[in-house]
């Protein structure tokens, strides 16, 4: 499934959760860092709108679906994926690295929230090793100097998986630029993943992620923020549709 924004073209590269676990596991095994983003409505408004967003996306190495419209939009196009979220991905993915051997990190959030994202992780993957613990600053540039110094931090504790907490399009940045730095790392970016497993947001109930009402929970929960953000989605969706439609035709 591909998306045409301005003068890029951003691929969902991997569509089922089947691929994308191979795929990591094959670069674990052969000493290959990564960078994994999950693409969603939100993403696209901000790629239309940020030249540097869209240079960032096209860095990533693999990209999944995240979002229920990102999903009906690729069977309309005839080039069905899977839902894979973001804050899903994170057991799945410290099983792996834990299998494998794998030295993980944790970067984002706030330090409250990575202790109890740390405890909770290791309670439910006891040979997981989390080797370093993360909480930007307020304002954390993703591309300045203090990132620098959070790579070199990462690259000295001998992890291999990094699980970015930061936001888009803060976590895409920092996932680019780490793919330069670290070449060996693999980065998921994951949003407010890590904020879940400790109990510091609750996600929407099960009923209610069943009938693809997440967005609407969320929006209700926070309104002032989430609104805007989220009508934003919706203008953006009869061209997509079109789009679509015009790739199926293709």
């Amino acid at each position: 499934m591909e998306f045409h924004i301005k003068s890029e073209t951003v691929h969902i590269n991997l569509a089922t959760a089947d691929a994308l676990y191979k795929t990591v596991t094959n670069r674990f095994r052969l000493g290959q860092g990564f960078a994994l983003a999950t693409l969603n409505l939100d993403h696209l408004v901000k790629l239309t709108g940020s030249q540097n967003f869209r240079n960032a996306y096209v860095k990533q190495d693999l990209i999944v679906a995240d979002g229920n419209p990102i999903v009906w939009l690729s069977r309309l196009a005839g080039k069905p994926v899977d839902l894979l979220p973001g804050s899903e991905l994170i057991l799945p993915l410290a099983k792996l690295a834990a299998k494998e051997r794998i030295k993980i990190a944790l970067v984002g959030s706030t330090d409250a929230t990575l202790k109890k994202a740390s405890i909770a992780l290791n309670e439910q993957i006891p040979d997981l090793e989390i080797v370093v613990a993360i909480a930007p600053p307020f304002g954390f540039d993703p591309k300045g100097p203090e990132a620098d110094t959070i790579l070199a931090e990462l690259n000295a504790s001998d992890a291999r998986l990094c699980f970015l907490a930061l936001g888009a399009p803060k976590q895409e940045f920092f996932a680019a630029f780490g793919r330069i730095t670290a070449p060996h790392i693999g980065f998921a970016s994951i949003g407010a993943g890590l904020d879940f497993i400790a109990g510091r947001q609750t996600r929407a109930p099960k009923w209610v992620r069943k009938f693809a009402l997440e967005w609407l929970w969320r929006m209700l929960s926070n309104p002032l923020r989430l609104g805007p953000r989220y009508l934003r989605c919706i203008l953006i969706l009869p061209k997509l549709i079109v789009d679509a439609l015009r790739l199926r035709r293709s």
